[in-house]
């Protein structure tokens, strides 16, 4: 069977410019104890949202994001970036409120040596309206198989946001994906996942416990008391704990990850968000949690962002069948 069949995501969140200045380092500077990094080379990459849904392309689906971007050139090179590969811009809007979120990484013979992050993380004050009014249209006028909230803190999502969104796409019996930050974190109620990384998890969840596993075991009872279905905690090189309703039961249950050659963990979590959202309610968690693994796995053996290749992922998938 085809394992991703083409569905349409709304992403609801922030969107970022991820840049990359690349050099050789071999002295030191004279003028203070630090590298100097002979610049060979520039690059500019989609990041937030945008890489998500660079990922969901990837897979064969069709993602429309929903986001506010500052009305400068960092905003410029966004939407320029998601037109080369044909996702669409018309739910993007460029505020002259905003500063585009801009994370400047400096990579000094082959390892990340820096980080520099321009950003406004403010809420979007009279902006708010326009991105609603973005989102409900396109939920009025479009068949959205899920809705993804892709949250960084950045100042797109708050509470308001969260819930009148969430309560509409209840309605329409639209799946709902959470990938929260801590200041929203307990904004979200009835979604059916709920994807924090252990830190998050762990920073936002108040109670004692004796072990790991039975911090996020219980911690998951307290978010499926809000409604959440489906628990989704990634735990790095440890895999993927997973906290579901089976009947009258609960189960829970670590998927554990693959050993992999990791070089650079920036942007996993949006490749396995991107691989919940274009397979949930596809097949059962515990095989989609091996997928997402996977997909993990595959990006960080690489430097920088980068979106999943859908053909290794799969190649990969089906030799674990095998």
């Amino acid at each position: 069977m085809e394992l991703f069949r083409n569905k349409k995501i709304l992403i609801v969140g922030d969107i970022m410019l991820d840049s990359y200045i690349f050099g050789n380092v071999d002295r030191i500077s004279p003028e203070a104890p630090v590298p100097i990094i002979d610049v060979s080379g520039k690059l500019n990459k989609l990041g937030g949202t945008a890489n998500v849904a660079a990922n969901i392309i990837k897979l064969g689906g069709t993602p429309i994001i929903c986001s506010i971007l500052g009305k400068d050139d960092k905003g410029d090179t966004i939407i320029s970036l998601l037109k080369e590969i044909n996702i669409s811009t018309d739910s993007i809007y460029q505020s002259q409120n905003r500063t585009t979120t801009n994370k400047i990484r400096i990579i000094g013979n082959n390892r990340q040596m820096l980080r520099i992050d321009e950003e406004i993380k403010s809420e979007l004050g009279k902006d708010e309206a326009k991105l609603l009014s973005m989102i409900e249209n396109v939920l009025d006028n479009e068949t959205i198989d899920c809705v993804l909230f892709q949250d960084y803190d950045k100042g797109v999502l708050n509470d308001y946001i969260i819930s009148i969104i969430s309560n509409k796409a209840n309605i329409l019996n639209i799946p709902i994906i959470v990938d929260p930050k801590k200041k929203n974190f307990h904004s979200y109620n009835k979604v059916k996942l709920f994807k924090p990384n252990f830190k998050e998890f762990k920073d936002s969840i108040n109670i004692s416990a004796n072990s790991r596993e039975e911090f996020l075991i219980n911690g998951s009872k307290i978010l499926h008391k809000r409604g959440i279905d489906i628990v989704f905690v990634t735990l790095s090189e440890d895999g993927i704990f997973i906290s579901y309703k089976k009947g009258s039961k609960t189960i829970n249950k670590i998927i554990p990850g693959t050993a992999r050659d990791v070089v650079d963990v920036s942007g996993a979590g949006d490749t396995v968000c991107s691989i919940l959202a274009m397979l949930i309610d596809d097949m059962n968690i515990e095989e989609i949690a091996k997928i997402a693994n996977l997909a993990g796995g595959i990006v960080c053996e690489e430097i920088g962002v980068v979106q999943i290749d859908k053909n290794k992922l799969l190649k990969e998938y089906y030799d674990t069948k095998n």
